[in-house]
């Protein structure tokens, strides 16, 4: 009986999938929970720094649910300001990757031999050297004695330094900077998977470039441009090193409150409370993101049959 059972589960496949499975269950959902168990704790001055949430004292088993960092979440103005202001900021950083990356990615896309490993070669290069010494390096460009604004006095461009280091501006080119890769690659995997002869036959039949762009590249690469999207916008919000390297005091965004409530303030289930809704807000892309993936893939199969 026992030897039937496995016998099934190995022809429905589940060995395959239950890996991956495993690992998302071990290291997503498991850590999520936990952190769930601390948002509905109380604040403790001790170790560890939050309630227990079962009691058992006289042989009584209680349980407590504490919701103050819920009930400050959505009391104070300052949270809902910094989603809002997270949201926004991941927002135009996705809009300039897409605005920046689709003419990169159609490009190398359309290259031919090696220069088309070159091209790539260069869009993961920066991956190799750590993302604090990268944003670090930024900063010493963008600062009012940095690289930019001494070269811009020196063409004679502006007379006095620019005020970008430590301000919105110098967070969206750190942003765009470190999360166009992630944009770049999975659109040009899905453009360099176009059939040429399409543009051929859109061409023979009196399209002009624009109008082929427009009506056969444009909507076969939405998949790509999607999943590319959601890359940049979901990490893009919770993003804590570069808003603390080169944005200003007023930079609001998700990352560094949660630095501030876990290692600052020491309040961890305030930390966590914010932590959930955060991902709470992040599964709608990650929802949006599966269903294109889905549609994708259906539709790759009814072509290939």
């Amino acid at each position: 009986m026992i030897g039937s059972f496995f016998s099934r589960l190995k022809q429905s496949g589940f060995w395959v999938i239950a890996p991956p499975y495993a690992w998302l269950v071990l290291f997503l959902l498991v850590p999520f929970l936990l952190v769930l168990k601390i948002s509905v704790a109380d604040l403790n001055f001790g170790i560890p720094p939050y309630t227990s949430l079962v009691d058992l004292s006289d042989n009584v088993l209680t349980f407590t649910v504490h919701l103050r960092g819920y009930a400050l979440l959505f009391s104070d103005s300052l949270y809902l300001m910094t989603y809002l202001s997270s949201i926004k900021m991941a927002a135009i950083t996705t809009v300039c990757c897409i605005l920046i990356g689709y003419p990169m990615a159609y490009y190398i896309a359309r290259t031919e031999g090696s220069l088309r490993h070159l091209l790539l070669l260069a869009v993961i290069l920066p991956f190799w050297t750590s993302l604090l010494l990268r944003v670090y390096a930024w900063v010493g460009i963008l600062r009012n004695d940095g690289l930019l604004n001494n070269f811009l006095i020196w063409m004679g461009l502006i007379d006095t330094p620019l005020e970008i280091y430590r301000t919105d501006l110098a967070v969206y080119i750190g942003l765009v900077y470190a999360y166009l890769p992630f944009f770049i690659l999975p659109l040009y995997a899905n453009l360099v998977k176009l059939d040429a002869r399409l543009l051929d036959a859109a061409y023979d039949l009196g399209a002009s470039p624009v109008r082929a762009f427009l009506a056969v590249t444009l909507p076969l690469s939405l998949p790509g441009v999607v999943a590319g999207a959601m890359l940049v916008f979901i990490p893009t919000v919770g993003e804590y090193v570069i808003p603390e390297m080169l944005g200003g005091a007023d930079t609001l965004m998700m990352g560094r409150v949660m630095w501030s409530e876990f290692f600052t303030n020491a309040d961890w289930p305030m930390a966590s409370a914010v932590t959930v809704i955060m991902v709470l807000i992040l599964l709608v892309p990650l929802v949006v993101l599966q269903m294109n993936q889905k549609r994708s893939f259906l539709s790759e199969t009814k072509g290939g049959q």
